[in-house]
């Protein structure tokens, strides 16, 4: 027998029965049936109506205003076949329907054990701590109001109630100071149920059966209200403590093992993240029903980790366009999955968060964590330390194994969509290999329309500035050309991190220029997809490559510092994209009337280049390029990057 199994709870006389056979007594009573009680909200309710009947800080902490709005039919009883108000009402009956000091007062409390059998141990006590307090408190309230009362005055006499409360002042005093020890011990008990024994290893379990001996006698005592309370929490205090940093320290390597290992599914994996407290820990958010794991099994999931306010909302639209609303979500929506992570920037959740988090998961399509405050906090930290989680939002990917396949897939998603499934980083590496600085990748999915003028393989301008002059005069020369027959989409994008004046701006283009295509929150997006492209390049190649002509392209439009400003000239799917800063750009439009006979034979980006980049050669070029194939590759006109005159084209087959 080891000594923490031997230790006495109380140090003064025993109870006329033994501790075996009381506990014997009371596991035949322990029947729990998978009915699962939110006990800490419920003693959260009880210690908020505690404090208004005593006058002493001792007891219980003032609550907040989000508490006292909470409702017992918010207080999450899930697979009871009665409602929580019910079951408390029984068993402040049981406890109030014997006169005291008549009965035997161990009989009455295996009553209420037998009443509370189907429930887990901590409900039990949270059950009966709650049924104490509404019939204490209901004495208090009608005690407070005899003397304004005729009403209270009669039903006080029909109880037979005290017409003075001033000679229960000593009783009613330690029975508050008792009601805090409840509390404690209550808490302690709720501590012990949530560690996750059955997670970590046979061998904690051994001592965890030898710990409910503790845990039963102090729900005993708790019941039958006896008082010798205080010996029972301090002992069970330590006892908890002692072993919930056994079961951390053990619950830590099972997480460094558990992702080191081969598991057939991600069940197991998602078992230890998310249900050590809760079988059905995850809200599946747009039928606003709890879920648990087994519906993600074969599934790619995609943890989204962030804070309580998760992203900027044009961020966040973005993302639910990208993975929900995308026109090629269909084909791959029935293999992935994305849960919400929200981590507190504290270690506590205040009410602010909670309320932004319910507010946000209820909005959102995507799963969430139910209750992210009640996740384990070595869980937590793991993930922090593991997974390289600031404050900053990532996507951490697993496969339908349970393999970290991607430490953060955000960008890739905000880039490509539905079409970077299965959202690895081999995945990733795989469309950076194929994928050419065109106007399709600049632009992919920001407006539909313009998603329609790439597929139409329209001529398209993007250009920005923060010069209104320069705007004007450079949407003065491109109108020219328009009216001249060249057809010519234009679509101001501002700058990188646009600001205040980036939309004075945009309001004074539709006003007087031009109606722009884009609104203020798609030109962020515009943005946000370009600085994705750059840490994703970063993060694959660790280094700005200068042979990247993609990295390149999008480095020169995200710092461009120019102060007039810069356009860019796309068609379709060609590779041809011109990019020319604010100034040259006007030389060249300018001398429209010199080039613009080329027009016909090169189109007008292929002329434009001619007096943008003329020829390095003046003699023939030898200069071949080879090129996969791709739609729309044939018809395009492709340029000579040395001598920067058309090329022909011909076709290889192997």
């Amino acid at each position: 027998m080891t000594s923490v199994e031997s230790t006495s709870f109380w140090q003064g006389p025993k109870s006329y029965l033994d501790d075996e056979i009381l506990i014997n007594k009371i596991l035949l009573s322990h029947d729990p049936d998978g009915r699962r009680l939110d006990s800490e909200t419920l003693l959260t309710a009880v210690e908020n109506i505690m404090f208004y009947v005593t006058t002493t800080s001792e007891v219980s902490e003032k609550p907040n205003d989000a508490n006292l709005k909470s409702h017992i039919s918010n207080i999450e009883l899930i697979g009871s076949p009665e409602p929580l108000a019910h079951t408390i009402y029984k068993i402040a009956h049981e406890m109030l329907c014997k006169c005291p000091g008549k009965g035997d007062p161990h009989t009455t409390t295996m009553v209420l054990f037998d009443l509370l059998g189907s429930y887990r141990w901590d409900a039990k006590v949270a059950i009966a701590l709650a049924a104490f307090a509404t019939s204490y408190c209901e004495f208090c309230l009608m005690m407070q109001l005899r003397p304004y009362s005729p009403l209270a005055v009669l039903i006080g006499n029909f109880k037979q109630l005290p017409s003075n409360m001033s000679m229960l002042k000593p009783q009613l005093k330690a029975l508050n100071l008792l009601f805090k020890t409840m509390v404690n011990l209550t808490k302690c008990i709720i501590e012990f149920e949530g560690l996750p024994v059955e997670h970590v290893g046979s061998d904690l379990e051994n001592l965890a059966e030898m710990k409910y001996s503790n845990i039963i006698i102090a729900a005993w005592e708790l019941l039958s209200l006896d008082y010798r309370l205080s010996s029972i929490y301090s002992h069970l205090r330590q006892l908890v403590d002692a072993f919930r940093q056994q079961t951390e320290a053990k619950l830590q390597q099972k997480l460094v093992n558990l992702f080191k290992e081969t598991h057939v599914d991600n069940q197991e994996v998602l078992q230890v993240l998310f249900c050590l407290k809760d079988d059905l820990p995850l809200k599946d958010c747009s039928a606003q029903e709890k879920v648990g794991v087994p519906g993600l099994k074969s599934k790619v999931v995609l943890l989204l980790f962030s804070k309580p306010d998760l992203l900027p909302l044009e961020q966040l639209f973005f993302l639910v366009h990208q993975t929900y609303d995308h026109p090629q979500r269909k084909k791959v929506e029935a293999n992935y999955a994305i849960i919400w992570v929200p981590i507190s920037v504290s270690e506590t959740w205040t009410e602010a968060e909670k309320k932004l988090f319910n507010f946000l998961s209820n909005s959102m399509p995507f799963y969430s964590v139910r209750k992210p405050w009640s996740l384990n906090s070595v869980v937590i930290n793991f993930m922090k330390q593991e997974w390289k989680y600031g404050d900053e939002t990532i996507m951490v990917v697993l496969d339908s194994e349970g393999t970290i396949t991607n430490l953060n897939a955000l960008d890739m998603v905000f880039i490509w969509g539905p079409e970077a499934y299965p959202f690895s980083v081999s995945r990733e590496n795989k469309l950076w290999d194929g994928q050419h600085w065109t106007m399709q990748l600049l632009t992919n999915e920001i407006h539909p329309i313009l998603t329609q003028w790439v597929e139409e393989g329209r001529n398209i301008c993007i250009y920005g500035s923060e010069n209104l002059d320069w705007i004007r005069e450079f949407s003065a020369k491109m109108e020219e050309i328009k009216d001249a027959g060249v057809q010519l989409e234009m679509i101001y994008v501002g700058k990188n991190n646009p600001d205040q004046h980036v939309k004075d701006i945009l309001i004074t283009i539709n006003r007087e220029i031009h109606s722009n295509l884009l609104s203020f929150t798609k030109l962020q997006l515009f943005w946000l997809r370009l600085e994705s492209m750059r840490r994703s390049k970063y993060r694959l190649r660790n280094t700005a490559a200068s042979n990247d002509h993609v990295l390149a392209e999008v480095l020169a439009l995200l710092f461009n510092n120019d102060d007039n400003g810069w356009a860019v000239y796309g068609k379709g799917l060609s590779t041809g994209i011109l990019r020319v800063q604010g100034n040259e750009i006007i030389q060249c439009l300018n001398l429209f009337q010199q080039w613009g006979e080329n027009v016909a034979q090169l189109e007008f980006i292929g002329a434009l280049r001619t007096v943008v980049q003329p020829p390095l050669l003046d003699g023939p070029c030898n200069h071949t390029e080879v090129f996969p194939f791709s739609q729309g590759l044939i018809e395009e006109s492709i340029v000579c990057q040395k001598c920067k005159r058309l090329m022909k084209k011909f076709t290889i087959y192997q």
